[in-house]
């Protein structure tokens, strides 16, 4: 059982619900990255998910697609997204940590290279948002064989059949998209997202997490009630954008922010 099983295990005992917060690596400052996941589990998170930037980040919204160019712009890359990990697992050997992001930079490194340097570094899920399970067995093999989760989005237009194909290759949990559209989109509405994790849950026994347009905390508790997971974004990423000048002031209002979204949940 690896840490993210470990903690769906805790919280169920627990009877309560994760909270996953995404930040994009290297935004606003490659140094800034490894006190940001620390403020992050001090603030109440369960499993973090960590962005890596990429040049056409087509599934996101203009916040994060922005702060993958700050990150890229200060050089960040692959390499220095685990070099990060790797650090952060000196100071936590607990939270689960997923690394959320697009193909082209795992193809450049080659598979089995990024899964031997993911698996050295702590990485204990992958999220590769433009790689669909029907395409995937190769790389999440490798993965499962490293015991190392592949994590896959479901859309609100995905069918019983692809439901069930997809969550027979992922591990860790499914990350259900709440909206037709871009990460940061504006209206979310409960009821549907319910109605869908309904039809999901008659799929698959995965945990099941629910991402998109969750920017407060009354959303992240109505999510709260339907999902096993509350997964947080664009939210914080603008937050972090608008301290970027102050890195204290910065930890100190994401931190507040996602508090606050725990105590709410």
């Amino acid at each position: 059982m690896n840490r993210i099983s470990r903690r769906f295990q805790e919280l169920r005992q627990a009877g309560r619900k994760a909270l996953i917060p995404y930040i994009t690596a290297g935004d606003p400052h490659p140094d800034q990255t490894v006190p940001m996941l620390h403020t992050l589990v001090e603030a109440g998170a369960d499993i973090i998910e960590l962005g890596v930037p990429f040049s056409d980040p087509m599934a996101d919204g203009p916040v994060i697609q922005k702060a993958c160019e700050r990150a890229l712009a200060q050089g960040m890359s692959l390499r220095g997204v685990l070099e990060r990990v790797r650090e952060f697992r000196q100071g936590d050997l607990e939270t689960p940590l997923v690394l959320m992001g697009y193909l082209n930079p795992i193809e450049s490194m080659g598979f089995e290279a990024f899964v031997a340097g993911a698996r050295e570094a702590g990485v204990d899920g992958v999220l590769t948002v433009d790689l669909p399970a029907e395409e995937a067995s190769e790389l999440a093999n490798l993965l499962i064989a490293a015991d190392i989760d592949p994590i896959f989005l479901l859309a609100p237009t995905s069918s019983s059949e692809r439901i069930r194909r997809t969550a027979e290759l992922a591990r860790g949990y499914l990350y259900y998209v709440s909206l037709k559209g871009v990460t940061g989109s504006a209206t979310l509405n409960v009821a549907e997202v319910a109605e869908k994790l309904t039809m999901i849950r008659a799929c698959t026994d995965l945990p099941l997490g629910v991402g998109f347009g969750i920017k407060d905390p009354p959303t992240a508790a109505a999510i709260a009630q339907v999902a096993d997971a509350v997964v947080v974004g664009s939210a914080l990423v603008s937050r972090m954008a608008e301290c970027a000048e102050d890195p204290e002031r910065m930890r100190r209002e994401v931190g507040e922010l996602l508090s606050a979204m725990r105590q709410a949940m």
